[in-house]
């Protein structure tokens, strides 16, 4: 008889506690024990109310912090990593940061060892992510070789990956399948009605600065954070509040300054479309750290443009504003072929537009794919397996690369994309993060009993 694994669900925040715990009362049901570290104290005492098996990590960190030794958890380079939360904090102290990975790394050792005492087998479950309470929850587990799964979105809405033991891109096969009748309906509707597939977990991003500043439940939720923190002195990951607040100011100003420089689609003009990502993402922290600093991408980009093509950005809808108002002013007025597009436009119909499309990872590199448009990947994405896809794995093979893909060349159908879209489907599972509707939550449940069963 098979044993099934004990999970250890780590979250973060209310939100993640709330859904993991629905997630686990469908798997104990099924034989599994379930486990809970929680980096939000908040949530901690909730799950303890709610009769879970909950661990606070800050109840474990060490009291010599020096003792702790990242080459015993097998990290070569933790520098590389703290860059995550330097750029989403928008911190420089790299000493307080190592020390909190190391106060994290053995908070988490310590708590993998007393779960182990019991003897049966354990994994891990959570969401990707590059601070250092996931990072360390992940490392921890490793040590002890016990699989982490981190849980991302997949292309499709309501369909999620889950890759275990590893940071990088989701693998997709080299796809040979027909595509279904479902799948290609689906890829169709995405083309034809032009409409971003966003997460359930990520809607509220999409939206302006000001929308965002000016919606009351931010602002109960911002009170309620500030009644934790300096009344009931609880701790959690994402307890940087002012810095946060100061960000989403900064950016409302910041699409302020950047409104004169907003311009359409170029009417009569060949361009080559750069999709901004995402400032911290962790796509770029952590998956493609060479390319953090797109300005300076950018800015080689307009230096080896072809003549006669502009290179066009549009900031990522998740964020207006995040950009710098004066690296972009710098931008323009050293390179007359450089266009920053309005955030309004529909993403769909600039790629569809454009006769190229150079990205990191970014997603638009596969909708690109669905219009029969050129694409150039310099980092890790899901989609590099693509065959119609331009991989460089330096820099200096930009040029070529891009040359390649804006040489006069017949079109490719959708149709031959198609059966790489199906491994994309079938490489995931359906299921959305942070979706407590009861549907989804027994689906997501379903769906990781299946990943840990085979």
């Amino acid at each position: 008889m098979t044993v099934q694994p004990d999970i250890i669900f780590v979250s973060l925040a209310q939100n993640q506690s709330s859904f993991f715990h629905a997630v686990g009362e469908v798997l104990q049901r099924a034989g599994h024990c379930i486990f809970h570290i929680c980096f939000h104290e908040g949530a901690v005492q909730e799950l303890r109310e709610a009769g879970c098996d909950v661990f606070n990590p800050y109840e474990y960190q060490p009291t010599d912090v020096d003792a702790v030794c990242f080459e015993d958890f097998a990290i070569a380079n933790p520098a590389q990593l703290l860059g995550h939360e330097k750029a989403a904090y928008e911190l420089v102290d790299s000493a307080a940061l190592a020390r909190k990975f190391k106060s994290h790394l053995a908070a988490l050792d310590a708590i993998l060892v007393q779960l182990e005492a019991s003897g049966r087998p354990l994994c891990m479950v959570q969401e990707l992510g590059g601070f250092t309470s996931v990072l360390a929850a992940y490392y921890a587990a490793r040590r002890r070789r016990i699989d982490n799964w981190f849980i991302e979105p997949s292309f499709f809405r309501g369909r999620i990956f889950f890759t275990p033991n590893s940071f990088a891109a989701p693998p997709v096969p080299t796809a040979t399948a027909e595509p279904t009748a479902e799948v290609t309906k689906i890829l169709n509707a995405i083309v034809d009605s032009r409409v971003v597939v966003i997460p359930a977990k990520d809607k509220l991003h999409y939206r302006g600065a000001s929308k965002k500043l000016l919606d009351p439940k931010n602002f109960c939720r911002l009170a309620e954070k500030l009644v934790a923190k300096h009344v009931r002195g609880e701790q959690e990951e994402f307890h940087h509040i002012g810095g946060h607040v100061a960000r989403h100011l900064r950016m409302f100003f910041n699409s302020r300054r950047l409104f004169r420089h907003y311009r359409e689609l170029p009417a009569s003009e060949r361009f080559i479309y750069y999709p901004l990502h995402v400032p911290a993402d962790f796509a770029l922290t952590i998956r493609s750290p060479e390319y953090l600093d797109q300005y300076t991408l950018i800015d080689y980009l307009c230096r080896i443009a072809p003549l006669g093509y502009r290179v066009v950005i549009k900031e990522h809808p998740a964020l207006v504003g995040a950009v710098s108002p004066a690296r972009i002013g710098d931008l323009l007025a050293r390179h007359d072929n450089f266009t920053l597009l309005s955030p309004a436009l529909n993403n769909h119909e600039v790629l569809a537009a454009a006769d190229a499309v150079v990205t990191v990872n970014s997603k638009s590199g596969a909708e690109a794919l669905l219009h029969g448009t050129p694409v150039v990947v310099l980092g890790d994405a899901f989609y590099r397996s693509c065959a119609q896809v331009r991989r460089i794995t330096a820099l200096h093979e930009l040029q070529g690369a891009l040359e390649q893909a804006l040489a006069p060349a017949p079109a490719y159908a959708r149709v031959a994309v198609l059966p790489f879209f199906q491994a994309v489907w079938d490489a995931s599972r359906p299921g959305e993060l942070y979706d407590n509707s009861a549907g989804n939550v027994a689906q997501f449940a379903e769906s990781l009993a299946g990943c840990l069963e085979n």
